[in-house]
This record gives C-alpha cells, structure tokens and sequence, in this order.
C-alpha cells in the first residue's frame, strides 16, 4: 500500500489511499476535490525539498468547528484569573489517490464532484419557492385578523373603562367618610 507525506496548514500527514483525516479549515465546498501539491514523501521516494511531480488528490466531506479548548491563566496572589475558549475550524478530507509524475486526478474523482454539485444546486431553487410562497399566503391571513382583533380591542376598552369609573367613586367615598 502507497502512502505520501503531505504538508498542509503548517502541518504534516501521513496518508494513504481512501484515508479520512482532519485538517486546517481549506477554502472549499463540501464535495469539492481538493488536491495537496506539496508532497513530501512518497512511499521511498523523499523530496529534496518536495518530491518532483507528486500530487494528493482529496474529496472534501464537510467543514466544522473543533470541541472547545479552555483556557484558563491565573496569577496567584493578585486576584487575576481569565477564562477565554476556541474552537478551530477543521475541514474533514477523505484521500482518493496519490499520483506521481505529474499526472492528473482521475475522471472519476471529478465526476463525482459534479454529482455532488447539481445536487446542491438544485436543493436551494426549490427552498426559494417555498419561502416565497409563505410570505404571500400570510399576507392574506393578516387583514383577516386585524378587524376581528379590533373589535376584541375595543370591547375590552369598553369594560375597562366601565370597572375603573364604578370602583373610583367608592374610592371616593371611603376617603371623604374617613376624614
């Protein structure tokens, strides 16, 4: 089994043919081929510095973020203490080949990103007409509701204003009998 040395995001992976690692955060949609240019090593061979026509190639599954990391300083005796926590963005690779003399990815990797594509693209055309079909149809229930909310309004203005104008007057009264 062939494996190569890439080096990415200031790191280094040892991989291998359909191998799933994480990785820093790649400018890329899920489904894309990515390929590493950088290669380090392959199987014996080792790059001075980078092996001369290797190439990665790789599917992007997904992008996320990392679980949170906690950090904690404290200076004793000085009352200071400050907690502050960050999650890296990590983008989830699943490796399709390493290639060696400058040849390309395969049809098959490429053929499967635009699989992934036309699905994605249809997905959102059909979010967009049911997302503008909701706001018409609660346009027409609202006028519907406003006259009978008015009604209800003004019937509960109504005995409001009945109650309070009962109740001051023996207010009233019991004040002035108490003087």
């Amino acid at each position: 089994m062939t494996f190569a040395v890439i080096k990415t995001g200031g790191k280094q992976y040892k991989v291998a043919a359909n191998d799933v690692i994480k990785i820093e955060k790649l400018e890329a949609e899920a489904g894309d081929i990515v390929t590493f240019d950088q290669v380090l090593m392959v199987g014996d061979t080792i790059g001075a510095p980078l092996v001369e026509g290797a190439l990665v190639a790789a599917e992007l599954v997904e992008t996320k973020k990392q679980k949170t990391v906690i950090i904690f300083k404290k200076r004793r005796r000085h009352n200071s203490r400050r907690r502050n926590g960050h999650r890296q963005l990590l983008s989830t690779v699943r490796i399709t080949e390493i290639l060696t003399g400058g040849a390309k990815p395969t049809i098959k990797a490429a053929a499967k990103a635009k699989k992934t594509e036309a699905v994605t693209e249809k997905a959102p055309a059909k979010k967009t007409e049911t997302k503008a079909a909701a706001p018409k149809a609660e346009k027409a229930e609202a006028p519907a509701k406003k006259p009978a909310t008015k009604k209800a309004a003004a019937a509960k203005d109504e005995s409001a204003a009945e109650k309070p104008a009962k109740k001051a007057p023996a207010k009233k009264a019991d004040k002035a009998d108490k003087e």
